[in-house]
């Protein structure tokens, strides 16, 4: 599917999301290179907690593809979808005799891109030839199978 010339992308960008990206772009992963309504679709019915915050976000991306561009959100296609690492907040945790443990709470850049793309014709496809069966060779002509032994091969000769 290629964008048309004339057509933006269209992104919108959540920052600073408290989800780490390695967990956002698993979904994300689901949903580049489909439709708006099939994505909003896979996203409602994923049970991980970033389906959530990228509903947003896409949300927000077809409302600016609507509103600045004038686009119908029905038509356009997730292109670009990725997260990128945020700031990492550092806490300590309280450990035994007196120890402490760094707690890493991570955060994400989750942006995605939308466009309006054009269909591709679809044709039909047409017939294909069932491959021609090759005889088989005849039993006296078949070669023997090459033995592992050298016993057998000498007994053969």
């Amino acid at each position: 599917m290629a964008a048309t010339t004339d057509t933006p992308t269209v992104r919108a960008q959540a920052r600073w999301v408290r989800m780490s990206a390695r967990k956002a772009r698993l979904v994300l992963d689901l949903i580049r290179g489909r439709t708006v309504p099939e994505a909003r679709t896979v996203l409602a019915f994923t049970p991980r907690a970033a389906a959530r915050e990228i509903d947003r976000v896409l949300a927000s991306a077809v409302a600016n593809a609507e509103s600045a561009h004038g686009l119908d959100g029905d038509e356009l296609v997730v292109l670009e979808a990725y997260a990128d690492e945020g700031p990492t907040l550092k806490r300590w945790r309280a450990r035994a005799r007196g120890r402490v443990n760094r707690v890493k709470k991570r955060t994400s850049h989750i942006t995605i891109g939308v466009a309006a793309v054009e269909e591709p014709r679809r044709t039909r496809p047409q017939a294909t030839k069932a491959p021609e069966t090759v005889e088989s060779a005849a039993p006296s002509e078949a070669k023997p199978k090459a033995s592992r032994s050298k016993k057998k091969q000498e007994v053969a000769a």
